[in-house]
C-alpha cells in the first residue's frame, strides 16, 4: 500500500478512532445510566487511568466483570461492549437486574497507552495483555486482579466477558473443564441462537484451558470455575446489526446466569 501524506503530521487507521475521549463519555453514561461508580483501578505503565465503572450495590454477591480493549485496533469488539454494557446499565437502572444480587465491574479500555500511541497488540511494556493473565507483571492486568483481590468474601465472580474481535463473529467458551452450571449457562444463553440475530451470525468454539497460556478466558475459568469467554466481533460486521445482538445478548444476560444458579 502507498500512501501520500501532506506536510505536518497525519494518522492513519484501519478502523475508527475510538480514543480516550471516547471513553470518557461511555464511563460517565454508564455510571449516570446505570447509577454506579467511576473508579480508577490502576495506573497504566505511562501514568494513565485504568478506569472503571462498577454497577450494583458494593457487596451484591454475585459479580460479572466486562474487559475490552486489550488489543488496540480490535475496534468492532469495543462497539459491542459499547452497547452490551450500556443496556446492562439501563437494565439495572430499572430494577430488571437486581443491583443487590448481581454487581459489574466494567473495563472498557484496559490498555489505554496501547489506543493512546496506535499499538498493534501490546501495551507500553511490549506485552499481549491476553498473555499475562495469571503472571500479572503488567500493571494494567494486575489492576483488575488486585480490585479482585480486595473485595469482601460474600463477593465472588459468576461471568467475564472480554471483548476482541477478528474475521468473523464467534465465542470462545470453555470445553471439557466446564462444569455443570457453566454448561446449563451456555445453553440458555447462547445455544442456539448462532443465526437469530439479522446480520450477525456467530459461531461458538469450545477451547480446552491451557493453564499457561496467560488468557483472560481462561485464567478467570481457572481461578474461579465460572463461564469466562472471549467475546469476538468481526472486522467487518455491520455496525447497526453488532449492536442489536449485543443489545440483545445483555438483555438476556442475568436471566441464563440465575438459571443455572438457581440449580
Amino acid at each position: 500500500m502507498s500512501i501520500t501524506l501532506p506536510p505536518g503530521e497525519g494518522v492513519v487507521s484501519g478502523q475508527p478512532l475510538l480514543t480516550s475521549a471516547h471513553y470518557d463519555n461511555v464511563l460517565s453514561q454508564l455510571a449516570e445510566i446505570g447509577g454506579g461508580s467511576r473508579i480508577v483501578i490502576g495506573q497504566s505503565h505511562d501514568s494513565r487511568p485504568v478506569e472503571a465503572v462498577r454497577l450494583g450495590a458494593a457487596d451484591a454477591p454475585r459479580l460479572v466483570v466486562l474487559l475490552g480493549r486489550q488489543h488496540p485496533p480490535e475496534v468492532s469488539g469495543a462497539f459491542a461492549m459499547d452497547a452490551f454494557s450500556l443496556k446492562i446499565a439501563e437494565l439495572v437502572r430499572n430494577g430488571s437486574i437486581n443491583g443487590k444480587v448481581f454487581q459489574f465491574l466494567i473495563v472498557p479500555l484496559l490498555n489505554p497507552d496501547g489506543v493512546a500511541r496506535g499499538h498493534w497488540r501490546g501495551n507500553l511494556g511490549g506485552t499481549d495483555l491476553n498473555r499475562d493473565w495469571g503472571t500479572f507483571k503488567q500493571p494494567e492486568t494486575r489492576a483488575v486482579n488486585d480490585w479482585l483481590a480486595s473485595l469482601p468474601p460474600q463477593v465472588r465472580p459468576v461471568l467475564m466477558l472480554d471483548f476482541h474481535s477478528t474475521n468473523r463473529n464467534l465465542f470462545y467458551v470453555q470445553g471439557d473443564e466446564a462444569n455443570a452450571q457453566g454448561k446449563a449457562f451456555l445453553a440458555a444463553w447462547l445455544g442456539g441462537k448462532e443465526n437469530a440475530f439479522a446480520g450477525y451470525p456467530f459461531k461458538i468454539e469450545a477451547r480446552d484451558a491451557n493453564p499457561g497460556s496467560g488468557t483472560t478466558k481462561n485464567w478467570f475459568s481457572a481461578k474461579y470455575g465460572i463461564p469466562a469467554y472471549t467475546y469476538e466481533v468481526g472486522d467487518d460486521s455491520d455496525p447497526a446489526a453488532v449492536r442489536v445482538a449485543a443489545e440483545a445478548l445483555a438483555q438476556n444476560l442475568v436471566p441464563s446466569l440465575v438459571m443455572p444458579l438457581k440449580e
